[in-house]
C-alpha cells in the first residue's frame, strides 16, 4: 500500500509509524526512498514532537506542509534536522475513535502548491485501508507492532532492459570521456564506467557493489555527503567537488530519483600550485559513519533537546536519538546527591539491575564514579576490559560493552551518562570523541532542566502553602475545592480560594486571581487572601472587605491586579450576599431548577483605583441550591467568547444535577478548554446549602 501510494502520486519517500503501548511514542514501522543513516533518528518520534508525522496523531488530521519555508515556520526543530527543499503530508491512521499511527509522503520542492484532488484520495483511500487492517489485526487477537528496524520497501523498477540493450548502454557509456557511476540509495556502487574507475583510483572490479565510501574513502567528506542527501531527500540535480589524495579534483554531478543517485565525474583543470596542495582525508563520525552523519544527528539532537523541559524529557529525548543511532540497548544516568550517586533516569535497562548502584557513595570505586569525579570518559569494548581496569565489578547486566560519558556544565561535572551495548564494541577515537560531545549537548539540557524541575517544585510548595489545608466545617454546608496548576511552561499562579466562618449559621466564600504566573503573584496572592479574611472574620460587608483590600494593595505599590469575589452565605435567613472586583460571575443551581448565573455588579480589579467602589447584590440560596466560584481558567481561552463559555459551564452544571459535589467538581473540571495543556490555573470552590446537616 505506501509503494503503490507513493508510485501514483509521484513521492518519492514514504513512512508508516505505528503507536507504542503506552500512546506517546510513534515507532516507524516501513521506510521507502531514504537510506538507514538518515533513517535512524526518526525510527522513534514522541507524540508531542513538533514532527509533521506526531502533529497528524495529535490533530487526528492530514498536515500538509507545501515547502521548506513553511516547514521552518510549523516544524522549525524538523526543518533544522532536515534542511533541504521537499513537500509532505502526513496522515493519521484510526478508526473511529482509536489512533494506530500516522504515515507520510515526501514530494520534490517542484510539487504544486497544493494536493491534487486525486492525490487526496489516494491518501484518504490508504489511510481506510491501512487502518483497517491494523484494526482487523488487533480484532483477531494479533495486533500489529513495530519491530524496532524499519523494514525497507524500493519502488519496483518500470523497465527492464533486455540483454542486448544493456550492452549497448554499457558500450555508449564507457566511450564517454566522462566517468559515471550509479548508486543505490545506501551508497552502494551498482554500476561503473572503466572512465569512472580511472578517476577514482582503482578498477572496475574493486568497485561493483562496494559502498562508495568504502571504495574510495576520500570521499567522507562532508560537503559531498551532504549533496549526496540533499539529492535523495530534495530530488534535485545538484553538484560539489571532491579532492583525490593526489591533490588531483573532480566535479561530481549528482542526478537522483527514487531508486538512487547517477554520478557523472570530470576532471577540474587546475594550476600545478593548487594540485600540489596537501590533502586530508576526512574523519568518520559515529563508529565509521561519515563525518556528514555526525554533523547531521549533532544538528538533530540538538534541535530535539530545546524542546526538553523537564528531567524526564531530556532523558526521553537523548533515547530517543542516541540510542537508534549508536544501536546502544541501554542508557542510565547517574548524578551526584549528597555524597551520592543517584539514578534520575534510564532506558532499557531493569529496575532490579539498577537498584544496587542507586544511592552508591561517591568513594565506591566505579567507572561511573570515575567520570563524576574526573570528568573523563571511559569506554570497554568488552567485559574482559571493564573487569581488568575493575577487578571487583559485577557483570549483572548482561551487557557486553559501555561508554561512561561525563556529562559536563561549563567546568562543573553534574553526571554520568551510561551506554551499554549487547556485543562487544570497539570504540574508535573519532567514535569516543563524538558520543563525548553529545554527552556535552545532553548536560546542558539536563542542567536547565533540573533547574527548572526544582523551580517548579519550589513554587508548587510555596503555593500548596499558600492556599487553605483544610476548610472549616460548618453545618448545613458542603465544601468542594479544588485547585489545577497550569501544565506546561508556567510555573506559578495566583489562583486562591478561601472559606471563612463567621458563626454558626454563617460563612464567606472567596475566590480570586493575582494577575500573572510567578513568585511575586504568588505572594501578592498570599496577602491578598490575608486581608480578605482579616477583614471579612471582623464583620465587614462584602463590598466593605474589596473596598479594605484594595486600598492595601494600592498602598503596596504593586504593578499587579487582582480580581476577586466575595460571598457572604446566611443559612438562616437562606440568602447571600455577593461583591465583585472585575471576577467571572458566580453560578446558582436552585433546587430542582437550571443553572443561572448570578450578575453580580462587577466593580474595578483590585489595585487600580484607592476610591474604587464595590456595590453588593442579594439574592435567595435556598436549601438543596449549589453555588459555583470559579477562576477564568475554567472557562477562558483565545478566540473563545467568554459570556458563551460561562453560559456552557452553567449548562454542565444544570445536566450534572444528580451528582454529589466531589463528583460534580470532575464534571466541571474535565469540560475545561485545553484540559490536557492548561496554560493558566483553575481554582473552583463548590458549596451546598444542605437541609441535614449530617
Amino acid at each position: 500500500m505506501l509503494t503503490q501510494a507513493a508510485r501514483s502520486t509521484g513521492a518519492h519517500i514514504g513512512a508508516i509509524y505505528l503507536l507504542a503501548d503506552e500512546g506517546d511514542l510513534l515507532l516507524m514501522d516501513t521506510e521507502i526512498g531514504l537510506p538507514a543513516q538518515i533513517v535512524k533518528p526518526w525510527t522513534r518520534v514522541r507524540v508531542n514532537a513538533g514532527v509533521p508525522v506526531a502533529a497528524a496523531v495529535r490533530q487526528r488530521q492530514l498536515i500538509w506542509v507545501q515547502s521548506h519555508q513553511e516547514l521552518a515556520c510549523r516544524f522549525p526543530g524538523t526543518a533544522l534536522a532536515l534542511p533541504y527543499p521537499f513537500a509532505a503530508a502526513a496522515a493519521p491512521l484510526q478508526t473511529g475513535s482509536r489512533v494506530w499511527g500516522s504515515w507520510v509522503l515526501l514530494w520534490p520542492a517542484s510539487h504544486a502548491h497544493e494536493l491534487s484532488p486525486y492525490e487526496l484520495d489516494v491518501i484518504n483511500l490508504a489511510c481506510h485501508e491501512l487502518s483497517g487492517l491494523l484494526q482487523q489485526a488487533a480484532d483477531s487477537g494479533q495486533p500489529l507492532r513495530a519491530a524496532g528496524e524499519p523494514r525497507v520497501l524500493t519502488l519496483a523498477q518500470t523497465q527492464v532492459p533486455d540483454p542486448q540493450h544493456a550492452s549497448a548502454a554499457f558500450g555508449y557509456v564507457n566511450r564517454l570521456r566522462e566517468g559515471c557511476v550509479a548508486l543505490d540509495l545506501e551508497g552502494l556502487i551498482t554500476f561503473v564506467s572503466t572512465t569512472a574507475a580511472d578517476l577514482l583510483g582503482t578498477n572496475v572490479a574493486d568497485l561493483q557493489g562496494k559502498p562508495l565510501w568504502e571504495a574510495a574513502a576520500w570521499l567522507r567528506d562532508p560537503v559531498f555527503e551532504d549533496r549526496c542527501r540533499a539529492a535523495v531527500v530534495g530530488q534535485q540535480i545538484t553538484s560539489c567537488r571532491a579532492r583525490r589524495p593526489d591533490g588531483r579534483t573532480l566535479q561530481f554531478q549528482l542526478y537522483p530519483d527514487p531508486s538512487g543517485i547517477s554520478l557523472r565525474i570530470t576532471p577540474v583543470l587546475m594550476d600545478h600550485a593548487t594540485q600540489q596542495q596537501p590533502t586530508h582525508e576526512p574523519a568518520s563520525g559515529f563508529g565509521g559513519l561519515p563525518r556528514a552523519d555526525a554533523f547531521y544527528n549533532f544538528l538533530h539532537m540538538a534541535a530535539a533537546l530545546t524542546r526538553a523541559l523537564n528531567v524526564r524529557e531530556v532523558i526521553d529525548l537523548a533515547a530517543d536519538h542516541v540510542m537508534p543511532v549508536f544501536k546502544a540497548q541501554a542508557m542510565a544516568i547517574l548524578v551526584a546527591e549528597g555524597g551520592r550517586m543517584r539514578i534520575i533516569g534510564s532506558h532499557g535497562y531493569d529496575p532490579e539491575v539498577l537498584a544496587p548502584f542507586d544511592g552508591l557513595p561517591l568513594t565506591s570505586p566505579t567507572p561511573a564514579e570515575h567520570v563524576l569525579r574526573t570528568g573523563e570518559p571511559m569506554f570497554f569494548a568488552n567485559w574482559s576490559e571493564l573487569r581488568q581496569m575493575y577487578p571487583a565489578a559485577v557483570h549483572d547486566d548482561q551487557m557486553a560493552a559501555w561508554a561512561f560519558l561525563p556529562l559536563a556544565v561549563s567546568d562543573d561535572i553534574v553526571g554520568t551518562c551510561v551506554l551499554a551495548f549487547d556485543q562487544p564494541h570497539p570504540f574508535t577515537t573519532q567514535e569516543c570523541a563524538t558520543l563525548t560531545t553529545l554527552a556535552g549537548l545532553m548536560a546542558q539540557a539536563l542542567d536547565r532542566a533540573r533547574l527548572y524541575d526544582a523551580k517548579e517544585r519550589l513554587a508548587h510548595s510555596l503555593q500548596t502553602t499558600l492556599l487553605p489545608h483544610r476548610l472549616p466545617e460548618i453545618p448545613g454546608l458542603e465544601v468542594v475545592a479544588r485547585y489545577l496548576p497550569a501544565t506546561r511552561g508556567v510555573d506559578i499562579g495566583g489562583d486562591f480560594y478561601d472559606l471563612i466562618r463567621l458563626n454558626a449559621t454563617s460563612a464567606a466564600a472567596v475566590i480570586g486571581d493575582v494577575q500573572g504566573h510567578n513568585m511575586t503573584a504568588a505572594a501578592l496572592m498570599g496577602q491578598v487572601r490575608t486581608a480578605i479574611h482579616a477583614h471579612a472574620a471582623a464583620g465587614a460587608s462584602p463590598g466593605d472587605v474589596l473596598k479594605h483590600t484594595n486600598r492595601l494593595l494600592i498602598d503596596l505599590d504593586t504593578d499587579l491586579f487582582t480580581s476577586c469575589l466575595l460571598i457572604h452565605l446566611d443559612l438562616q435567613l437562606r440568602t447571600l450576599c455577593a461583591a465583585s472586583a472585575g471576577h467571572p460571575p458566580p453560578l446558582l443551581r436552585p433546587p430542582n431548577m437550571p443553572a443561572e448565573i448570578i450578575e453580580v455588579p462587577a466593580g474595578l480589579l483590585l489595585g487600580i483605583d484607592p476610591d474604587a467602589q464595590y456595590p453588593t447584590l442579594q439574592t435567595p440560596f435556598p436549601p438543596g441550591a449549589v453555588l459555583a466560584l470559579y477562576t477564568d481558567g475554567l472557562v477562558e481561552t483565545p478566540g473563545t467568547d467568554l459570556d458563551h463559555a460561562i453560559t456552557n459551564l452553567a449548562g454542565h452544571l444544570t445536566l450534572a444535577s444528580y451528582e454529589h459535589l466531589q463528583q460534580l467538581s470532575g464534571t466541571l473540571l474535565d469540560h475545561a478548554p485545553h484540559t490536557s495543556q492548561r496554560a493558566d490555573d483553575i481554582a473552583l470552590l463548590l458549596l451546598e446549602h444542605r437541609t441535614n446537616p449530617g
